[in-house]
C-alpha cells in the first residue's frame, strides 16, 4: 500500500462502491473495476485502483492498490491491478475526471452489444437525464458512445482516447458486449453519474425488448 498518508481513506471510498455495485447486480463474478485520481503529492501514484481478480462482493481495502501514470503497480503486496487500468488513466488524462467507476450489468451488456454497429446510444428525453452534471432538463439527447471490446488494451485505449478527444464529454461509454465506464470530478459524482446510466439503460433495455431501437428517442 503507498505512503501517501490518506490512502486507506480512498481505498474505504473504493470498497463502499465495489461492494454497493455489486448488490446492484452489476459486477457478476470477479467483474468491473473502480479507480480514483490521487493528489500530486502523492507523487509517484497517480490513482488508487481495484485489484484484479478480486470478488467485488468481498472486496476488502487491503485489495486496494496504487499505480503509477503509466500503471505500473506501487507497493502493490503482490496484488495485480485491474486489467484494464490503461482505460481508467486515459480518462483522467483526457476527460479531467477524478474517479472512474466501471460495471458489467445485463443492461449495460445487451444494449452495447445491440448498438454496436451504430457505435452509440442515444438517451432523451428521460426525466433522470437531469442526474448528470450541466444537465437541468430533460428535453437534450445524450449519446453515449459503444466503441468494440478488446483484449488488446493499449489498443483499445488508444482508440478511446483519440474518440473522446474529439467529442463532447458525456461522462461515460459503453464497450460493445461488456459494459459501462462512468466518471465524475470524484467519487460522489462518479457514483452518481453511474446510477443515472445504469438506471437509464434499463429503461433503453425495456423499450429496445418491445420492438424498438436502442437508440429510441
Amino acid at each position: 500500500m503507498t505512503h501517501y498518508p490518506d490512502f486507506k481513506i480512498v481505498a474505504e471510498q473504493l470498497v463502499q462502491t465495489a461492494q454497493w455495485a455489486s448488490r446492484m447486480g452489476w459486477a457478476p463474478a470477479t467483474s468491473s473495476n473502480y479507480s480514483v485520481r490521487l493528489p500530486d503529492d502523492a507523487a509517484p501514484a497517480y490513482c488508487a485502483i481495484t485489484g484484479s481478480g478480486i470478488d467485488k462482493g468481498t472486496i476488502e481495502v487491503e485489495h486496494i492498490l496504487a499505480v503509477d501514470q503509466y500503471g505500473k503497480p506501487i507497493d502493490a503486496e503482490g496484488l495485480k491491478p485491474s486489467a484494464e487500468t490503461l482505460l481508467h488513466l486515459l480518462l483522467y488524462r483526457t476527460m479531467g475526471a477524478g474517479a472512474v467507476l466501471h460495471t458489467h450489468s445485463l443492461s449495460a451488456a445487451l444494449l452495447s452489444h445491440v448498438a454496436r454497429n451504430e457505435g452509440q446510444v442515444q438517451l432523451s428525453g428521460w426525466e433522470l437525464l437531469k442526474g448528470l452534471s450541466g444537465i437541468d432538463t430533460h428535453d437534450v439527447e445524450i449519446s453515449l458512445p459503444v466503441f468494440p471490446n478488446s483484449q488488446d488494451m493499449q489498443a483499445l485505449s488508444t482508440h478511446v482516447e483519440q474518440a473522446l478527444s474529439n467529442q463532447r464529454p458525456c461522462y461515460g461509454f459503453l464497450l460493445a458486449g461488456h459494459g459501462l465506464y462512468a466518471w465524475g470530478k470524484d467519487i460522489s459524482e462518479a457514483k452518481r453519474h453511474l446510477e443515472v446510466f445504469e438506471y437509464l439503460l434499463q429503461c433503453q433495455r425495456e423499450v429496445t425488448q418491445h420492438g424498438h431501437s436502442a437508440n429510441t428517442r
